[in-house]
C-alpha cells in the first residue's frame, strides 16, 4: 500500500537493495517529517533539540526495517515513516522530560498511539500566517495568543485534525486513516473543527477585522 503519490519504482528499486534509491525516497518526505516534528517537539526541548536529528534517527530505522515493511506494507508509505518518527519524539520527550510530559504539557496523543499532541503555539502561529508590517507586529501578537486560546479550546480530536490537515499538510485520506475514521468520517469532522474554531474567534472583538 503505497499511496497515489509515490514513486512506486523507487519503491521496487530500494526493495531490491538500491540504496540510491532508498535514500531519494526518504528525501522526498524529510521536510514533511521535519515538520510533523516542529509542531509536536515540546517546547521545553525547543532549543535543546533539533528537528533534522530526531528525522535523521527516524529514517536510520526505517532503513532497517524498509525490508519488512516493504513485504507487508499494512500502511501508506509516508504514513510508516510518519509513525517511526512519532516513536522517536515521544522516546526523545520520555527521555528528557520523564512523568513531567503528562502532567504538564498534556504532550502524548490519544489517537493512534504514541506521537505527542500538538503544540497549540505552533499550530496557531500557521493557522493565523503571515503579518509582516511593522504596524502588524503587535496585532499579531494579540491574535495569535486569541487563537491559542481558541484552539486550546477546542475538543483534542478537533485539535489534531487542525493539526494533521494545515500543518502536516496530510490528505484526507492520510487523516482518516491516522484517526481511524472513514474518509467521509474525517472530512465531516474536519468542517466541524472549523465550524467550531470560526464562531469562537467571532466573539473574539475585532478578530476578523
Amino acid at each position: 500500500m503505497t499511496g497515489a503519490g509515490e514513486s512506486t519504482d523507487l519503491i521496487a528499486r530500494a526493495a531490491a537493495g538500491d540504496v540510491d534509491a532508498r535514500n531519494a525516497l526518504f528525501a522526498q518526505h524529510t521536510e514533511r517529517l521535519q515538520r510533523l516534528v516542529r509542531l509536536r517537539l515540546s517546547r521545553r526541548l525547543q532549543g535543546r533539540v533539533d528537528e533534522g536529528d530526531v528525522v535523521q534517527e527516524a529514517l536510520l530505522e526505517a532503513a532497517r526495517k524498509l525490508n519488512e515493511y516493504l513485504q507487508h506494507p499494512d500502511a501508506p508509505f509516508y504514513l510508516w515513516l510518519r509513525h517511526l518518527t512519532g516513536l522517536k519524539l515521544a522516546e526523545l520527550h520520555r527521555h528528557h522530560l520523564g512523568t513531567q510530559m503528562r502532567d504538564a504539557d498534556r504532550e502524548v496523543s490519544i489517537y493512534r498511539g504514541a506521537l505527542p499532541e500538538a503544540d497549540s503555539v505552533s499550530l496557531a502561529a500557521h493557522l493565523l500566517g503571515t503579518m509582516t508590517s511593522p504596524s502588524q507586529v503587535a496585532v499579531r501578537a494579540e491574535r495569535q495568543i486569541r487563537l491559542q486560546e481558541a484552539v486550546n479550546s477546542l475538543d483534542p480530536i478537533d485539535r489534531e485534525i487542525l493539526a494533521l490537515r494545515h500543518f502536516e499538510q496530510l490528505s484526507n485520506q492520510e487523516t482518516a486513516e491516522v484517526l481511524g475514521m472513514s474518509p467521509s468520517g474525517a472530512t465531516a469532522r474536519h468542517m466541524r473543527a472549523l465550524k467550531r474554531l470560526k464562531t469562537i474567534l467571532e466573539s473574539v472583538p475585532g478578530f476578523f477585522e
